[in-house]
């Protein structure tokens, strides 16, 4: 089996994503976007799929030997067990997408040895994207400041001039005691069915500020240091695996609501490390 190294495999997931982005963003807001539902109750998307499709074959044509797991197309059987193991949410938030609300991305990461070392979240219709790989960092750029390329501003189409922002690093933010922070909830129906509505409410009672902003969102606005803590539940590992290496290379802390390892375990707890363990604590959840 070929070894690559965590760049290569950051490069290529990068390069999924502006192939991702491309398919999404075409079809947000289509007039005819196809929209069925799965068995779980829970709606899928022409370009849900589409995009899915995409990242798998670019990843079998360039990644042969290694296992892929998507909310769409699902695994192999062997997945959970692979050396390497590609994890895929090809829309996630894709309630927000089919109703045109720009709170949505497409999220890969590459599983090694269960452990998420590279992770991307793309965010075409927020114009931003954030990336990281073990050791080397988190990332994001913003575009929603970008002039528009020459071409679009009337110049002759050899004029056009790509805008590429300047990637900025994330750090999480400082603040070190739960009466001060900010936190994201993301849905009160999912603590309130997972039996654990109460400790929320103590949560809520204690921090400064809550809000439910929702999806990737949440978690990346804590790895930029604009929240503090996020906690959910009824999660997939495609719908952490990406987020995890963001967040702890932003210098954060990402595990269950247990504070167990989250990959797998159906629920999340990610913050900015300083007041972690006191949430974990505070709410007590167990079983």
């Amino acid at each position: 089996m070929t070894e690559y190294s965590l760049a290569e495999d950051l490069a290529l997931a990068l390069e999924l994503a502006d192939a991702a982005d491309a398919l999404s963003l075409d079809r947000f807001q289509a007039l005819d976007l196809v929209v069925e539902t799965k068995p779980d109750r829970t709606p899928v998307t022409d370009a849900d799929k589409a995009v899915e499709r995409a990242i798998r074959a670019g990843l079998e044509k360039t990644r042969p030997d290694d296992a892929i797991l998507g909310e769409e197309y699902g695994g192999d059987g062997a997945e959970a067990h692979s050396h390497r193991q590609w994890i895929i949410d090809p829309i996630d938030g894709t309630a927000n997408f089919l109703r045109g609300v720009p709170v949505w991305g497409t999220l890969i990461a590459l599983v090694v040895d269960g452990v998420p070392v590279v992770g991307v979240t793309s965010s075409p219709a927020l114009k931003k994207r954030w990336w990281a790989s073990t050791g080397a960092g988190a990332w994001m750029t913003d575009r929603t400041g970008a002039e528009p390329a020459a071409e679009s501003r009337g110049a002759a189409p050899h004029a056009a001039v790509s805008q590429s922002p300047a990637p900025r690093r994330l750090e999480v933010s400082k603040v070190s005691d739960l009466e001060s922070a900010s936190i994201s909830y993301n849905s009160l129906q999912g603590w309130d069915e997972a039996g654990h509505l109460d400790e929320l409410m103590q949560l809520s009672r204690t921090v400064w500020r809550t809000r439910a902003y929702g999806e990737m969102w949440a978690y990346m606005l804590l790895a930029e240091g604009l929240v503090d803590l996020v906690g959910e539940f009824d999660l997939k590992a495609y719908d952490v695996a990406a987020l995890i290496p963001i967040v702890r290379e932003a210098g954060g802390q990402f595990t269950s609501l247990r504070g167990s390892d989250p990959l797998w375990a159906g629920d999340a707890l990610a913050s900015n490390g300083r007041i972690h363990q006191a949430t974990v604590d505070l709410l007590n959840i167990t079983g």
